[in-house]
């Protein structure tokens, strides 16, 4: 069970990284929650591989700082659409 989870940080992290994915887009493509995703990159990957953890790390930062920017615009389509149907 161990190795399944380690592999599964592993494999996760390589998505994040080539994908440059969100922990909700990963957490969907993989079939686990987002709190799963969220523990294998921060807390079991840097165990097992320290050097993938930076770089997933930096995505997820990049992420972070962009959500504020994807909200805006996810809430501009909402009320577009809402006065396309008025």
């Amino acid at each position: 069970m161990k190795d399944y989870i380690e592999e599964r940080a592993v494999e996760i992290a390589e998505h994040i990284i080539r994908k440059k994915t969100t922990v909700r887009q990963t957490a969907k493509v993989f079939g686990v929650s987002k709190s799963t995703v969220h523990k294998d990159v921060t807390e079991r990957l840097p165990k097992i591989n320290p050097l993938l953890a930076s770089k997933v790390k930096k995505v997820l930062e990049k992420n972070k700082a962009e959500r504020h920017i994807r909200g805006g615009k996810a809430t501009k389509m909402k009320y577009q659409k809402m006065s396309k149907q008025i």
